[in-house]
């Protein structure tokens, strides 16, 4: 039996782009480019009338932009939808994220086409994309910065303190991650009792400016964590790319050693360290996302006497990392999105 072919709409505002990407895609018996836009309102039209398995999307488009297509679809005709765009200026970056928060499943930076394994990363992530199975967003959830998720509230048993004294919060995600991070990070203190490092996969050209929209997206403040700089209660860390962070004598420490499940930084990495240095005074959490990373280092903390948590399937945009955890033994809790912020907040208040 012929194996049905994934059905793609590519929107780009460039001909010469577009023509690109859906050559690419031509080019690959497993796709079908089903259409073709150049503007946002076409984009929609189409994207609600044909109902493709998977959009590529640029950013930049006349008329309604990509936030607004990415926006208007996830509430109107949710369809898993790839970010392909250029990290040109601030303001697209910017977008970027607050499409991720909305609703779009992941993102390339197409300003790197030229190198030599940029169309197999092209496909693997249309491909990745087109499995992911989309809910309906509410538009403009996160005071006009996009959408996540709010989790079905359950009757999960609540985390309650123990007696050692939290002194860092972990917390790791993948695909599906910034708008899980805002939920997550809105649920804790303004100022939170004990250090927060935070750490996401994403395309290095769109990592930089993260945490300042983390920022205004979560309402804490959060900032790019600097080799050697002391972890303090009160500050929330993002880790930089293409750097590992691991946590040494209380303080930040960036690495460059190799990748770790093709991940620089890697969530395992980061949680190994925390194990070591901090031990039972530890809280961690996996969010969503794709593969295994994290999964070992949670198992990790929690042998320690830390704290550990995974996001549940029903909330998570990829169910990939927190089964892993889940299936290692590494989370003593399963929790709804929605569940984590505040369960991280009881453990660390005094």
């Amino acid at each position: 039996m012929t194996e049905r072919r994934i059905r793609v709409l590519v929107v780009d505002d460039s001909p010469t782009v577009r023509g690109h990407l859906a050559d690419v895609l031509r080019g690959d018996p497993q796709f079908d480019v089903i259409a073709e836009a150049g503007d946002g309102h076409t984009a929609i039209q189409l994207c609600t009338t044909l109902r493709p398995d998977v959009m590529t999307l640029d950013l930049a488009l006349p008329g309604i932009n990509g936030l607004g297509v990415t926006e208007h679809v996830m509430a109107h005709a949710p369809t898993p939808i790839l970010i392909v765009s250029a990290s040109m200026n601030r303001g697209d970056v910017l977008d970027t994220y607050a499409a991720l928060a909305a609703g779009a499943v992941d993102v390339l930076d197409k300003a790197r086409a030229s190198e030599p394994d940029w169309e197999q990363r092209f496909l693997a992530a249309v491909r990745m994309a087109s499995r992911i199975k989309v809910i309906t967003h509410p538009r403009a959830r996160l005071a006009g910065l996009g959408a996540t998720r709010r989790a079905t509230p359950s009757a999960a048993p609540p985390i309650t303190p123990h007696a050692r004294r939290v002194e860092l919060v972990a917390i790791g995600a993948s695909t599906g991650g910034p708008g899980a991070l805002v939920e997550v990070l809105s649920a804790l203190p303004a100022s939170p009792p004990a250090p927060v490092v935070v750490l996401l996969h994403i395309d290095a050209a769109f990592a930089v400016p993260f945490a300042d929209w983390l920022t205004t997206a979560s309402g804490r403040t959060v900032t790019v964590a600097r080799h050697g700089e002391p972890l303090q209660a009160g500050r929330i860390l993002f880790a930089p790319p293409d750097r590992h962070l691991t946590v040494a004598g209380r303080r930040v420490t960036l690495v460059t050693s190799p990748p770790r499940h093709h991940c620089r930084p890697s969530i395992d990495v980061l949680f190994e360290s925390v194990a070591a240095e901090y031990g039972d005074a530890a809280v961690a959490a996996v969010l969503t996302g794709m593969g295994r990373d994290g999964a070992a280092g949670l198992l990790d903390i929690r042998r320690a006497g830390g704290r550990t948590i995974a996001q549940d399937e029903a909330t998570s945009v990829i169910w990939g990392m927190p089964r892993e955890a889940i299936a290692l033994g590494g989370a003593e809790s399963v929790l709804p999105l929605d569940q984590i912020g505040p369960a991280i907040a009881r453990l660390v208040t005094p």
